[in-house]
């Protein structure tokens, strides 16, 4: 990963050394392109070359189609024979609060502005049924709210207000995409917050050149999009791979014995550790992988998670790597342990030292500069996107669960004197059957694992998937798998 296109943002660099980072970047000789559709109800121009950026570091090549200004609704419901020739992989509409129609006046009644709002949805909702046609994935913003309220705090929630309005919206547009199959939400509204109303728009701007957000905006915008793009292909990271003392807890466990670490809420620095932890928690119960990479003995290590005010616990971590080898060689062996890519893993370590000797080692791992100050650290792994989902399912829930079911597998395997015996003594069950509309999410994140599971090499997304599954074209099966030990779910397709 460039360093330049990390968090935090360095934007004027980004804006002006574009050209030279891009060049940089095409120099791999690895990258996979994609047909990208930027339909604008706005100038896009900007937005283009700097999504290029973000997609070529993480490893896409991107070919665009770029409506003329403000043609996004015409390109979508009218035809376009170039962008049928160009056949897009996915599309991006990129709408803000410039392109609503009609916002209610004050002489309008509760019915009248519930027509307004339905009238705007169901025109995204002609141009998103349009689209379908490409059967790819759509990225859709939601609304900014506008920077000026004539109704001050009383347009927030009074019926005839702008933000009352956009609130509406964006409700129901959420609505729409957990209906709409590969219809995916870009949520400007809360980038604006995040950045500031005041910083996203810039008037001049927008009356000079039709941008609908000031440059500066640009790159943060660009980004948000990239990572939603990264997530449709299979490229989010899996596994979060912790040091222990100053970033799990305040101190040095080895030292300072469990009664002298900082955790909890008895001072401002035991209370940011204890934020820290609970972040981690919530990534891990929602699928992503936990480990360990510290220089530590391991009992110690294992009795800093002892602490009564530790939210995590040593059961938390699917691999605990505490010893006194190099962290570069622990993180090879996490992978290998958990069995996913080692450009799956993101690792987060106060020590700078340590973080250099592991990028330097193992490139292709995510090591964030996240400094010294635990303060930071959920800053680094929010905003750069590492574990950006597109879909929450029961298999991303109930992933910590498989690894802790494996580990328990791989240790029974070594009593046994032939792996034949140890199949045998897993009691496994198979259920072998045709593709079945419940798990076409699934299967779709299948085919998006790295070439290790992925025998074929080809990816696909959930409308191809979900076109194969309707085809009487193809014989498509699923395999899931039950031991003693608990149930795999869905592990193979063909």
């Amino acid at each position: 990963m460039n360093i330049d296109l990390e968090y935090p943002l360095d934007i004027d660099k980004i804006l002006r050394k574009k050209k030279s980072i891009k060049k940089a970047l095409l120099s791999n000789k690895n990258l996979v392109e994609k047909n990208i559709a930027i339909l604008g109800g706005s100038t896009t121009s900007e937005i283009k070359k700097i999504l290029e950026l973000f997609l070529l570091d993480s490893g896409v090549k991107p070919n665009f189609y770029e409506s003329e200004y403000n043609k996004y609704y015409e390109d979508a419901l009218f035809g376009n024979d170039v962008l049928d020739k160009f056949n897009p992989d996915i599309v991006y509409i990129h709408t803000t609060n410039q392109n609503i129609i009609k916002y209610p006046e004050l002489n309008n009644n509760v019915d009248e502005i519930s027509i307004l709002i339905n009238n705007e949805i169901e025109r995204y909702k002609s141009i998103w049924s349009s689209l379908s046609k490409y059967n790819c994935p759509i990225i859709q913003n939601n609304f900014d709210h506008t920077i000026n309220r004539s109704l001050g705090n009383l347009d927030f929630y009074d019926i005839h207000g702008k933000t009352y309005f956009i609130n509406q919206l964006n409700d129901k547009f959420s609505q729409e995409a957990r209906a709409i199959k590969n219809l995916y939400i870009n949520d400007i509204n809360y980038l604006s917050s995040y950045i500031g109303l005041k910083n996203w728009f810039d008037k001049s701007l927008w009356h000079q050149a039709k941008y609908a957000l000031s440059m500066g905006s640009i790159p943060e915008l660009a980004f948000n999009i990239s990572k939603i793009i990264n997530s449709i292909f299979g490229k989010s990271e899996k596994c979060l791979v912790l040091d222990l003392d100053n970033t799990c807890w305040g101190g040095v466990i080895g030292d300072d014995g469990l009664d002298g670490i900082s955790i909890g809420l008895e001072t401002a620095i035991a209370e940011s550790y204890t934020s820290f932890q609970k972040y981690v928690k919530e990534l891990k119960q929602r699928g992503v992988i936990l480990a360990v990479c510290s220089k530590n003995d391991f009992q110690n290590a294992k009795e800093g998670f002892k602490h009564p005010d530790s939210v995590l616990k040593f059961d938390d971590f699917t691999s605990f790597k505490s010893n006194w080898d190099p962290k570069h060689q622990n993180i090879l062996d996490i992978a290998k342990e958990v069995n996913i890519g080692v450009d799956s893993l993101v690792f987060i370590d106060d020590n700078p030292v340590e973080r250099d000797l592991v990028s330097s080692q193992v490139p292709s791992a995510s090591v964030p500069n996240v400094g010294n100050d635990v303060i930071h650290f959920i800053d680094h792994i929010d905003r750069n996107g590492y574990f950006e989902p597109i879909s929450l399912l029961v298999d991303d829930i109930n992933r910590n669960k498989y690894y802790e079911d494996n580990k328990k597998r791989s240790q029974e395997q070594s009593i046994f004197k032939s792996y034949d015996d140890f199949l045998v003594s897993l009691e496994m069950t198979a259920e072998i059957k045709s593709f079945s509309s419940i798990y076409l999410d699934r299967i779709t994140q299948l085919t998006n694992k790295t070439n290790q599971f992925n025998l074929t090499t080809k990816r696909y997304t959930a409308s191809e998937i979900n076109n194969i599954a309707t085809s009487d074209e193809y014989i498509k099966i699923y395999g899931k798998l039950t031991d003693k030990y608990g149930d795999n779910g869905l592990i193979a397709l063909s």
